[in-house]
């Protein structure tokens, strides 16, 4: 979630003299971040593959032991926009690595949830972790995704930044592990900037 991708990219912004858009083909100046290119990429445990439309850049799994299924990628730096990749999440497995002792808890993942629940579970992760003050769901479809029966989840949050996000989530439960593709940007101008992008990605999702 965003929420732990700021507190990554924290450890790199004092270095970071901008974030850029990568339509020059630049990637982010610096070694947490590793340039996408345009071609078939194996993503969180290697099971999902997809194709961009445009270079983007993927975070280094290196300052936190990351769930091995989640990866997350941004075209402009975290605070702006960002895609994140659930990629077989097995029953019983929680999107988020967080610590017993920790109140608030975000709830395991299991195989038999509903999509109503799959999206509480979604909020739950943005409202302990991502900083959300405020979520509002804006619709909950049906949508094809991997070759079987999916779901698109469109929302809206406001965090402690005071920034309003808006995200949409595309995903499915494929033999019982969770596969999720979700685009979280700015409200004001990079959600709309980059969701052609995102579209094309999930359309291009493929299991290995």
């Amino acid at each position: 979630m965003r929420g732990v991708k700021l507190l990554c990219a924290a450890a790199v912004l004092a270095t970071l003299p901008a974030c850029s858009s990568l339509g020059a083909g630049e990637g982010i100046g610096n070694s947490y971040y590793a340039l996408v290119r345009v071609r078939s990429i194996q993503v969180g445990d290697g099971s999902m593959a997809v194709t961009p439309p445009r270079p983007w850049n993927r975070a280094r799994r290196v300052f936190f032991d990351d769930v091995r299924w989640v990866e997350d990628w941004t075209l402009n730096g975290p605070y702006l926009d960002g895609i994140t990749f659930v990629a077989g999440l097995p029953n019983d497995k929680y999107l988020i690595r967080q610590r017993r002792s920790e109140e608030r808890q975000v709830p395991r993942f299991r195989s038999d949830m509903t999509v109503p629940e799959i999206t509480a579970l979604l909020e739950s992760a943005w409202r302990v972790r991502g900083g959300a003050i405020d979520f509002r769901t804006l619709a909950l479809t049906p949508r094809p995704f991997l070759g079987t029966g999916g779901f698109q989840f469109d929302y809206e949050h406001l965090d402690t930044d005071e920034l309003w996000r808006k995200g949409r989530a595309v995903g499915a439960i494929v033999n019982g592990r969770l596969y999720l593709i979700m685009y979280d940007g700015a409200r004001s101008h990079y959600y709309n900037a980059a969701l052609g992008d995102f579209e094309a990605i999930a359309n291009s999702a493929r299991l290995r």
